[in-house]
């Protein structure tokens, strides 16, 4: 199946559905609704959602070749900038919050604190691939915009090392955002030629 074009609603609804979990953070805060430490709630929430949207992101190229669809590529820009929208909320969340926005005790923790590196990391390198997904910056990078963007691969490990790194007495959960990390890195990689030919001849 080929879909060649996107219906004008496809990606406004894409929008909204990608900013339902925001909205529902910030009523689950003024709601009561977030528990005793509404902070650590919103935290946990931002990280876990960009995270999860970065993964969804990694997706759309092997579901493309694996369905033959196009539509999967014309919503990954979007699903993409979904998730550094929610990076920078977990980042904004825990300057504000935990540091109030003092650059000399935020520098301290990320210094000291491996899982803060790491998730600081991989926020400076998003903003780059967010900066430049536009066409402009596209035809304007050429053959370097791919290069560029290649970095998703090292942030997508970045954030999953940040979570596993925090959460170290419980690692199961960042260790099942690892192993779907794993697969679809796995199904990026070209197709060996020996399976190619073996394909080719049944």
């Amino acid at each position: 199946m080929h879909v060649h074009g996107l219906h004008p609603l496809v990606k406004p609804a894409l929008l909204l559905l990608g900013l339902l979990p925001m909205a529902w953070m910030i009523v689950a805060v003024f709601a009561g609704q977030a528990g005793a430490n509404p902070v650590e709630y919103l935290t946990h929430e931002s990280g876990q959602w960009g995270l999860r949207l970065m993964l969804v992101t990694l997706a759309m190229t092997p579901l493309r070749r694996m369905t033959g669809w196009t539509f999967p590529i014309r919503l990954r820009r979007m699903i993409g900038l979904l998730a550094f929208s929610y990076v920078v909320l977990h980042f904004l969340v825990f300057a504000l919050f935990d540091h109030m926005l003092n650059p000399a005790t935020i520098a301290d923790d990320v210094i000291n604190r491996p899982y803060i590196l790491m998730g600081f990391l991989a926020l400076l390198l998003l903003i780059p691939l967010a900066v430049t997904s536009t066409n402009a910056w596209m035809r304007r990078l050429g053959r370097r915009w791919k290069q560029l963007h290649k970095l998703v691969y090292l942030i997508a490990v970045l954030g999953v090392l940040h979570f596993l790194l925090l959460v170290r007495a419980d690692p199961w959960e960042p260790l099942i955002y690892g192993a779907i990390l794993a697969v679809l890195l796995l199904l990026r990689l070209p197709t060996p030629a020996f399976l190619r030919n073996r394909a080719t001849a049944s």
